[in-house]
């Protein structure tokens, strides 16, 4: 991975503000596991991935989830699961995208980091969480599928959204303070897949609201 003084920049840059909306948003969403908080930092990783590739997504999430426990506390344990997570996600979206680099790609990279997210959350809550809560892992499994994984479906369907919306403003705006370099293979979104995607977002919101009994 070749790091100029530029993506360096861009990099610590996209990290201040995965940081900044992480201390600022977060929240539970599906009662059943409400130690399981949501927090938009895999948006801003996702769209870094995507701009540079999935070993700078993997940096991000890594750098994200060291200073995420100076600021809000945890153990190494936090640190895992959070690198593991995040980088399920945006590495799978970024890896497909930077492959093909078109709508289609960008698309099958984030639905697989979704899939992938939450099969790989499943699994390592059912290794990790009993160890963090001290609680029998018999226990761990009855929130499985109530909670657990439809937290991560959830979640990723949300990030994933977020992305595919965001991903052009953001990149436009770094291209005009000239930290991002232009593409010669730009990727159009089509209005009707921009509807689609805000319609599934706030979908997915509409049913974190009604979860969470606020509607």
């Amino acid at each position: 991975m070749n790091f100029t003084a530029k993506k360096v920049t861009t990099i610590g840059m996209l990290c201040a503000m995965a940081m900044a909306v992480n201390l600022l948003i977060s929240f539970p969403m599906v009662p059943a596991v409400a130690f399981l908080k949501y927090d938009p930092k895999d948006i801003v990783i996702a769209i870094g991935g995507f701009i540079f590739g999935p070993m700078s997504a993997f940096v991000m999430s890594l750098i994200c989830s060291l200073l995420e426990i100076l600021f809000r506390g945890g153990t190494i344990l936090d640190v895992l699961m959070n690198v593991i997570a995040t980088s399920t996600f945006a590495c799978t979206a970024a890896f497909f995208y930077k492959k093909n680099h078109t709508r289609k790609g960008a698309i099958t990279g984030l639905v697989l980091g979704v899939l992938l997210l939450t099969g790989s959350m499943i699994l390592w809550n059912y290794i990790i969480t009993p160890i963090y809560f001290s609680m029998p892992r018999q226990e761990v499994v009855k929130l499985l599928l109530p909670g657990i994984l439809p937290f991560n479906l959830l979640k990723g369907g949300l990030n994933a959204c977020a992305t595919f919306v965001l991903y052009k403003g953001v990149v436009k705006a770094l291209r005009k303070a000239n930290l991002v370099e232009n593409s010669d293979h730009e990727t159009k979104i089509s209005a009707g897949l921009f509807l689609v995607a805000l319609f599934i977002l706030a979908s997915i919101i509409g049913i974190i609201l009604a979860m969470q009994q606020v509607i």
